[in-house]
């Protein structure tokens, strides 16, 4: 009974609680169906009310548009105040536009105050509402202008009503209410014009601007329209100006505003006007001198990055360019704020592509986020940029060094005196009738004298702006050209620039830039970059110019300061080697090397070309070429490096016994030479003389380059298939290699041409004729190479241009196909170098990027560029046309040939080996040397049997003398009457051009052996002989003897002399008259005869 009741009562509560929880539950489904019921009525509300006001809005709106009623201000006031309650940007755009018009046309109502919206400001209760009211509007206006794009034509329509709203709100000067009995508050008005301005900032006002000046100006043609232009840049002066110019709104405005890319210009096209406010205000002047602070120009580079940077520095500069006043007072601060400027951007540029980096078109590789919608507005900022390197800008900032006269001397400078061949004299006539023609007195040459101190104002100005320039190269990349070439423009800057070095110092010159290297400080450095500027725009200059320029107009520089400054450039470069300098180098040190090398190196190679230094003005007296030698052999490394870069100072003579003994060194390690252990490999080849050359390549070709290098030995069969008689020991080999070079340069096989003037060989364009062509020029570049590696001297007379190819001269970026192009045809020359001189319009002459050529009876046109034919040559072009159409001729031509002989050659002479000779030196080297024949070096006697390689008995006594420079045989000696004979007629009755063709006679080349005849090989010998070469025999010991006691069989008078050129032989019968041999050794060189192989 008891546990029942138990068990109902938990029942009971169970239920009880049950019906609690239902009713909680249906409570809370009630109220949330109340919530849910209140946000529904409240949305519907808010959109009814919405849809009201915006009907009511519409229906305002188009009231007011029909004109039927003018709105009272207190009206527009009320349904803006609506319409700014439910405002959406979206679906509220075009009634916001509509609010817009009608409060601008309330403004612009005569005599109603009522009517006027700004009239609501003047009520004490809806001041503060007005207010807000306004802000409100003229922020969503702002908001409005981020958005819209000025080249499309309905939104540049909105752009002119959005900023309409922003200049009549912030500025009192267009209110009706203010004028007459109203202008009394013009103070208050004004202060609530502040006010709004002051919100307006807060909110990112100049960020808006500067997105619409973007959108607008960084374009290659502006979109934005004069009125809208005018109206930013009022907008955008209007708070620098109220805040009397404090720095954080100047710090905006050069953010913001100044950093659009060529601003300044567009303002100078679009509206003049704004640039006359901004000298009134003297803005550029409170700009410069707010970045002359450096942490402030460090903190506006740094929110710009790199691209804005540059943006800013262009307008600037711009600006820099149309007030001269204050350029001249403030130019050390002017300089300072573009040298920091620059210098932040340089640290961003990089030498080359990587992961990190992005292109851009003025600055090249940069490591910082490149803006490419900047890109179309990069040729304006180039312009603007150019104003810096303009003659109106180089002339106010270098007016210190402009401003001195350069001293005048009444006598003529004499030029150096040196003897010179024909080809290299200058035209000194014409030299000193232009001096005359041109001034009854020249300057003084420009020497060291020193005398200036190196602290004085005038010094570190000079400096700070050759720093600027300077760090203006090595920033702005990808016109470098464009910036050395306006240095460049003014004739009379780099000489006098060069005036006021040499004055800086207690010595000048080279003393005081040498301290420099060695003392790190900040005046060492600007003193060093002001070199390295004036090295950089000289070779720049001296690269340009044709040599008409250099040597008969004599720009710039006389040639009397290029030697003086060449001197100074050699001693320099010379010293930063040998002194160890330069093995250390970084950074900037090493940029100065390279500079003040380059410019050294451009004068030496035009000299080389055509002389204007003395003889052995590149020498160093105090370099012993022991010395150099010897720590070349230890390997030190300024030893290597002087021969890398200045070998020029070594004498010629040392060069060429350095580099036979690289090459000795060479077939040393290679095996080579013969020792008393071993013997070197014999490469074995058998010749048909009648097919020489063929037979040659066919066999030659395929040897490995260490067997070209070694000893070959040719046996030679004649027409008949029987081999010839006589053993090669280098004398046939020689023989067979003249041959083959004789062959493959002679002009009727068309692999070479010869030049138009001088007749000098070059690859021909056309000798893609022959089968295999590119073959034939490596195999022609070994032969010509294994000439070298022998020493044998070869009469083949290259071009210039074609030698300097062969060095790889034209790799360099200061090499000029121009200069070189006299080398390969000097009327063209000519001809091209009018076209640079022609005063009327190039376009009248009908040329075009292109070049006709007479190929085999077929005219060709070759397009120097792209579509080359359809473009034509016109003022602005006519220099590159001149550059492409000489480096066409001299190097696109020719291109694979060249390349296949370079290739050959290299095979078998290193490419270093031959670096420290100059293209002139390099022609020595092949053809050996142009002077006179030394006869004291060429008979210094020796007797000696006739060869072994020869044949004929072995018989007879041998005498020699320890010098072998002339070898005689068969009875001859030095003392014998027919030699005195010999070596008198040479001395005193033979020309020079008479003993040049005596020596190419005997030994194929008119030219002696470099180091002189004791390089000769095989060497120089004289054989007497009795009978004709078809009947000789070789010596034996009776014609020994009847030679040397001058017993005759019978009178030679009838016979020639003879030669082995192979054997550099001359074969001299034992004439009994002086006169005879006189006689028969004339006709015989004149004749060539005798070039037979013994």
């Amino acid at each position: 009974m008891f546990s029942a009741s138990q068990s109902s009562k938990a029942q009971f509560l169970d239920k009880a609680r049950q019906a609690r929880e239902e009713r909680r539950e249906l409570k809370e489904r009630e109220r949330a169906a109340v919530q849910i019921q209140a946000l529904i009525r409240r949305f519907l509300c808010r959109c009814r009310l919405q849809r009201e006001i915006r009907r009511e809005a519409e229906d305002f709106f188009g009231a007011n548009e029909s004109g039927s009623s003018k709105r009272s201000a207190l009206s527009i006031f009320r349904i803006a105040r609506k319409l700014l309650f439910v405002f959406n940007h979206k679906e509220d755009k075009e009634r916001f536009e509509k609010l817009c018009r009608c409060i601008l046309n309330s403004m612009d109502v005569e005599n109603e105050p009522k009517v006027w919206y700004v009239s609501l400001a003047l009520s004490k209760d809806l001041t503060l509402l007005w207010i807000k009211q306004i802000k409100d509007i003229l922020w969503f206006c702002c908001e409005f202008l981020k958005q819209l794009k000025p080249d499309i034509l309905q939104d540049s329509r909105l752009v002119n009503l959005h900023l309409t709203m922003l200049v009549t709100f912030t500025d009192t000067s267009t209110w009706k209410i203010l004028r007459g009995k109203g202008e009394t508050l013009r103070p208050a008005m004004n202060h609530i014009c502040a006010n709004i301005m002051g919100h307006l900032n807060q909110k990112g006002f100049y960020s808006v601007l500067q997105i619409l000046l973007t959108n607008g100006l960084a374009r290659s043609r502006p979109s934005l329209s004069k009125g809208s232009l005018t109206a930013i840049f009022s907008l955008a002066l209007r708070p620098v100006v109220a805040a009397q110019f404090s720095d954080n709104l100047l710090r905006s405005f050069l953010i913001h505003v100044m950093s659009v890319p060529a601003i300044m210009t567009h303002l100078a096209t679009l509206t003049p006007e704004r640039l006359a406010v901004i000298e009134s205000h003297d803005l550029f002047r409170k700009f410069i001198l707010y970045l002359s602070r450096e942490a402030q120009c460090r903190d506006v580079c740094v929110c710009l990055e790199g691209s804005h940077t540059l943006c800013l520095l262009g307008n600037l500069v711009y600006l820099g360019s149309l007030n001269d006043k204050v350029l001249e007072e403030e130019t050390a601060h002017f300089v300072g704020v573009l040298i920091h400027m620059l210098s932040y951007c340089q640290k961003y540029v990089s030498q080359k592509k990587s992961n990190l980096t992005h292109w851009h078109p003025v600055l090249g590789w940069f490591s910082q986020t490149v803006d490419y919608g900047l890109n179309e507005s990069m040729p304006l900022l180039t312009k603007q940029l150019q104003h810096l390197w303009g003659v109106h800008m180089i002339r106010i900032l270098f007016s210190d060094v402009l401003s001195k006269k350069l001293l005048e001397n009444q006598e003529i400078a004499q030029l150096p005196t040196q003897p010179v061949s024909p080809q290299n004299s200058l035209p000194m006539k014409n030299l000193f009738k232009r001096a005359f023609q041109k001034s009854a007195s020249v300057r003084n040459i420009l020497k060291p004298v020193g005398g200036k101190r190196v602290d004085s104002a005038e010094v570190q100005k000079v400096c700070s702006i050759c720093v600027l320039y300077q760090t203006t190269l090595t920033t702005l990349t990808q016109i470098r050209l464009q910036i050395l070439t306006g240095l460049t423009y003014l004739d009379d800057l780099l000489p006098k620039l060069w005036a006021f070095i040499c004055e800086l110092g207690p010595q000048g010159g080279l003393k005081l830039f040498l301290e420099c290297l060695n003392n790190d400080t900040e005046e060492s450095k600007r003193l060093l970059a002001m070199l390295m500027l004036f090295c950089d725009c000289s070779r720049h200059l001296i690269t340009i110019l044709d040599d008409i320029e250099v040597y008969e107009e004599q720009i710039s520089f006389k040639l009397e300061e290029l030697v003086t400054i060449s001197s100074f450039l050699n001693s320099f470069v010379f010293k930063m080697i040998w002194d160890g300098i330069v093995e250390n180098a970084r950074g900037e040190t090493l940029e100065l090397f390279h500079s003040v090398h380059g410019w050294l190196m451009v004068l030496y190679e035009r000299d080389c070309r055509r002389r204007f230094a003395p003889e052995d003005h590149w020498l160093r007296k105090d370099l012993k070429p022991s010395v150099l030698f010897q720590e070349l052999d230890k390997d030190k490394k300024r030893a290597q490096l002087l021969l890398q870069y200045i070998p020029h100072v070594i004498p010629h003579k040392n060069r060429v016994l350095l580099f036979r003994n690289m090459v000795t060194k060479e077939k040393e390690k290679l095996g080579l030479v013969e020792t008393s252990s071993a013997s070197p490999h014999v490469t074995h080849i058998t010749i048909r003389r009648s097919r020489m050359l063929e037979d040659g390549y066919e066999q030659l070709r395929q040897l490995s380059q260490n067997a070209m290098k070694g000893v070959i030995r040719v046996k030679f069969v004649n027409d008949l298939g029987v081999d010839e008689a006589g053993i090669d020991q280098d004398g046939v080999f020689k023989e067979f290699l003249e041959e083959i070079i004789k062959k493959v340069f002679d002009p009727a096989l068309n692999l070479f041409k010869t030049t138009s003037g001088d007749e000098r060989l070059y690859p021909s364009p056309t000798s893609y004729i022959h089968e295999n062509y590119l073959q034939l020029f490596e195999f022609v570049g070994k032969m010509l190479g294994k000439a070298v590696y022998e020493g044998i001297v070869v009469d083949v007379p290259f071009a210039s241009f074609f030698l300097s190819q062969l060095l790889g001269h034209h790799h360099s970026v200061f090499y000029s196909s121009v200069d070189e192009l006299p080398s390969l045809d000097s009327e063209f020359y000519k001809n091209l170098t009018s076209i640079k001189r022609y005063d009327g319009d190039i376009s009248d002459l009908g040329l075009t990027l292109s070049y006709d050529e007479d190929v085999m009876g077929q005219l060709v046109c070759h397009e120097l560029v792209p579509g080359g034919k359809t473009i034509p040559v016109t003022n602005e072009n006519k220099i590159s046309y001149i550059h492409l159409m000489a480096h066409f001729r001299m190097h696109t031509q020719i291109k694979s040939q060249t390349a296949a002989l370079i290739s050959g050659f290299r095979s078998i002479i290193k490419p270093e080996w031959i670096r420290m000779f100059s293209a002139p030196e390099l022609q020595r080297l092949i053809s050996g040397d142009n002077a006179e024949i030394d006869l004291e070096d060429l008979n210094t006697c020796s007797w000696q049997l006739r060869p072994s390689c020869c044949s004929g008995t072995q018989a007879c006594h041998n005498l020699s003398h320890p010098r072998k420079h002339t070898v005689y045989y068969g009875g001859f000696h030095g003392s014998h009457r027919v030699i005195i004979w010999l070596w008198d007629i040479l001395a005193n009755d033979f020309s020079p051009e008479e003993r040049a063709m005596f020596l190419k006679f005997v030994t194929s080349c008119s030219r002696p052996p470099l180091l002189g005849f004791a390089y000769l090989k095989p060497p120089f010998s004289i054989r007497c002989v009795e009978v004709s070469d078809d009947q000789d025999t070789g010596d034996t010991l009776g014609s020994v003897l009847r030679g040397f006691f001058t017993i005759r069989k019978k009178e030679p008078g009838g016979r020639l002399p003879t030669s082995s050129t192979c054997f550099n032989l001359l074969k001299l019968p034992n004439y009994s008259k002086k006169s005879i041999l006189r006689e028969k050794l004339r006709y015989a060189i004149s004749m060539n005869t005798g070039f037979e192989l013994s």
